[in-house]
């Protein structure tokens, strides 16, 4: 018989596993839904005068495992339980089968919980809450304030107030002391079950492992297994029985491995949809120029990648086919093509990302070979958010505004929700500035959705938004879907950017 130690996130406790529990027990295991001391609202401590902290929990998590009886252990860690259940692993690896994470990444040696805290806000109230060195709690979160950790979708109404009616404050050196480990936790086979409605995918695990980044290099280890689950972040309460489904085939060995998939060449690596002249190109610093044939002050196309792109991953964005082949592109119709690599390594990181291209931009217009008074920014993918500064307050020297299957407010999970970063809240002030905005019909939902947001709000505004769509498209169609259709989509958003800075009729 399989046992499955079930720990919950910050602010819950075993509570949250009920409905997962039953489905497990009915199927035959073995199931604990553990509430960690402090987190049962009654006492912060751990029964000694002193405040709960991480050791304290994975301490709690080890006895029970020796207490456990059934030979295979499946521990499951949901947000801030992975770190417990990592630590508890780590010191009895023989006892373990597996190791699930729901909706959580894996924490290194060294890590504090807080790290994988996704809101920037909260982040900082912990730190804040913790000057001093002292004991205390970080409030439970307010019904409104949930959205701060991660995608309520799926959640009923009921089930919400639930999770605010019976979450607890949660210890601050929960959040604050480092997760040490012996590398024990690491060889364990190991299951990632991802929501999707939460920014997560096995799509976006391919995605990181093809980037190059050593970093991550480790999800591809055929001893790790993902699941795909269309929720929010609360998976054991919006949707249990698939929850259960999962951990079941989990604690088989069964779910997708990304190891085949990454022996091909990664999406972001393929070619060009469309066969280019090649044209000179010129770095400086994090900036490529492709210059056209044409002599004089030339306008110019500022192409933004998306991200996070892990610091290590090899090629850069402004090498990746797409982005050189869209510079080469509109420099064989006589436009200066720019590719910029910024520190989107991670999202926390926007901000430093935003920086990177308001200094490009500035080196770009200073160029004797550029006409900056005519000048177009185009973003794709999850640089769509950065194209909030300059929709809310174009400068004149702006005259274009491009993105492709962009994504045009933050994701759930990602923490942004304060943030300047989200161009359907600020479109109204882009006037009549044109934006042409290609549109993939076989996007991820959760980014269709923001370009809806999008599309809306700047109908509401009048705002002077070009659609271009490619119904059979995915993201990154330009390397994924070298189609006819594809095509012709690529070439009437160039044609027309370039209409805008009036590249064509010089």
């Amino acid at each position: 018989m399989t046992a499955f130690i079930l720990v919950a996130g910050a602010h819950t406790g075993g509570w949250v596993w009920r409905d997962v529990a039953a489905g497990l027990t009915d199927a035959g295991a073995q199931a604990y839904a553990v509430t960690l001391t402090g987190m049962d609202g009654e006492d912060s401590g751990n029964g000694g005068g002193r405040p709960a902290e991480l050791e304290t929990h994975i301490d709690e998590l080890v006895r029970l495992i020796d207490q456990v009886g059934e030979r295979d252990v499946v521990l499951v860690g949901h947000c801030y339980g992975i770190h417990p259940v990592r630590g508890a692993a780590d010191r009895r690896p023989e006892r373990i089968a597996r190791i699930v994470h729901v909706e959580v990444g894996i924490p290194q040696d060294g890590d504090p919980a807080l790290k994988l805290v996704p809101d920037q806000t909260v982040r900082e109230r912990v730190l804040r809450l913790s000057t001093g060195g002292g004991g205390g709690t970080l409030p439970a979160p307010a019904v409104e304030d949930w959205q701060r950790w991660g995608s309520v979708t799926g959640l009923s109404a009921e089930a919400l107030a639930r999770l605010t009616e019976r979450a607890v404050a949660q210890p601050l050196g929960t959040f604050t002391k480092p997760l040490r480990l012996s590398g024990a936790a690491a060889e364990l086979p190991t299951t990632g079950v991802l929501c999707t409605a939460n920014g997560s995918s096995i799509a976006v695990v391919e995605a990181l492992v093809g980037m190059g980044d050593p970093a991550f290099q480790a999800l591809a280890d055929p001893r790790v297994t993902f699941f795909d689950l269309d929720t929010g972040r609360w998976p054991m309460l919006s949707a249990p029985r698939d929850l259960v489904d999962v951990l079941l085939r989990a604690a088989a060995g069964e779910g997708h491995r990304v190891a085949a998939a990454v022996r091909e060449r990664p999406a972001h690596l393929r070619p060009f949809l469309i066969d280019v002249k090649e044209r000179p190109r010129e770095r400086t610093g994090r900036v490529d120029l492709h210059l056209p044939d044409a002599a004089g002050p030339r306008p110019a196309v500022v192409f933004v990648h998306g991200g996070p792109v892990p610091a290590g991953a090899r090629p850069t964005p402004r090498d990746w086919p797409a982005f050189v082949g869209y510079a080469q592109y509109v420099a064989g119709l006589g436009a200066v093509g720019v590719t910029v690599d910024h520190r989107l390594h991670e999202l926390t990181a926007y901000g430093r990302a935003a920086d990177d291209i308001a200094e490009a931009i500035d080196l770009v217009r200073a160029d004797p070979r550029v006409d900056g008074d005519r000048v177009a920014l185009w973003f794709i993918s999850a640089g769509g958010l950065l194209s909030a500064d300059w929709l809310a307050a174009p400068p004149s020297w702006l005259r274009c505004v491009a993105a492709s299957y962009p994504i045009l407010a933050p994701l759930p999970g990602w923490g942004l929700a304060d943030s300047r970063f989200r161009p359907a809240a600020v479109v109204r002030g882009a006037g009549r500035l044109p934006i042409v905005l290609t549109r993939v019909g076989l996007e991820r939902p959760e980014i269709a959705v923001t370009v809806e947001e999008f599309v809306s709000a700047a109908a509401d505004c009048g705002a002077a938004v070009e659609v271009i769509d490619v119904p059979l498209g995915h993201h990154g169609f330009e390397t994924v879907d070298p189609t006819d259709a594809s095509r012709a989509a690529v070439e009437r958003a160039v044609r027309s950017v370039l209409g805008h800075l009036g590249a064509e009729t010089d």
